[in-house]
């Protein structure tokens, strides 16, 4: 939830004030602040020169182009008769997770599901230091992107129990060590969303089969780490698939603990395209 509700007027920070009288989390969503056609209170929230990333239109910096960003944004929004079901919100004093599921008008005229998470850097005092928006661009048009790192690797994070357990196993390519980290009917969602969510060890076991059939695992440089204690959310760069190294890639995943510790889901925002797998040599 990245815009802070006093820098709009009056009435829709007041409607958002009284939604989230009993929260501490009184902020208005991404897409409902872009959606409120106030391009100025958004770049009020920002505590320096906005800065947003975002995998359809790219690197925006300055207030000239934020506003001008919003504006298309939320033009691209009405023309697809988009909407936002909210999924999850992972929250610290230093940054929030917001989860979100779009759904929207295809070229075909039919309706698309996009999941997409937004990435929020903040200050002490709640402004905002920067966004970073991750979603795959395949399900809006049939390909898939490369999306060049938006951070660099940190290799002090390491993620804490169950989360940090999944990062082992997928960078080892342990397929049964994977599956057992899940809970019976947790799932991990693919960045496609929709039909490409897969639940219960039989489907779990196929998709990591699957991800897994290049030789080897996926390691990730970690970037950042935001942990709330129920879900860890991981910033990285994908940079090999099994036996191939691939171009750097950014993207996040989001892993949610049950109350057993292990995951009821795994959730993934990037636009990696695995490898041909009858490609086996290393570059």
């Amino acid at each position: 939830m990245p815009w802070m509700p006093e820098v709009f007027t009056a009435p829709i920070a007041d409607a958002r004030h009284q939604r989230e009288a009993a929260s501490a989390n009184d902020a208005v969503p991404y897409y409902e602040g872009i959606m409120a056609n106030q391009p100025d209170a958004l770049v009020r929230s920002f505590a320096t020169q906005p800065v947003v990333d975002d995998p359809r239109v790219g690197y925006v910096e300055g207030a000239r182009r934020l506003r001008a960003f919003v504006t298309g944004t939320a033009e691209w929004l009405r023309e697809r008769d988009a909407v936002v079901d909210n999924v999850a919100l992972t929250r610290t004093p230093t940054r929030t997770v917001e989860e979100v599921a779009l759904h929207l008008l295809g070229d075909d005229g039919g309706r698309v599901e996009l999941p997409v998470a937004i990435v929020s850097d903040r200050n002490p005092d709640r402004t905002l230091k920067a966004i970073r928006v991750y979603h795959s661009l395949w399900p809006l048009t049939g390909r898939h992107t490369v999306r060049p790192p938006l951070l660099p690797e940190d290799p002090s994070l390491h993620a804490e129990g169950t989360p940090g357990d999944y990062q082992r196993v997928l960078a080892e390519g342990d397929l049964g060590g994977i599956v057992a980290i899940f809970e019976p009917d947790g799932y991990a969602r693919e960045p496609s969303g929709g039909a490409y969510l897969h639940r219960g060890a039989e489907g779990l076991r196929e998709l990591y089969a699957h991800l897994f059939a290049n030789g080897g695992g996926i390691p990730l440089e970690h970037c950042t780490l935001t942990d709330d204690g129920v879900r860890c959310a991981i910033e990285y760069n994908c940079v090999r698939w099994g036996v191939t190294d691939i171009p750097p890639q950014a993207g996040v995943a989001v892993y949610e603990r049950a109350s057993s510790e292990l995951l009821s889901a795994a959730r993934i925002y990037d636009d990696v395209e695995p490898p041909d797998v009858s490609d086996t040599s290393a570059d």
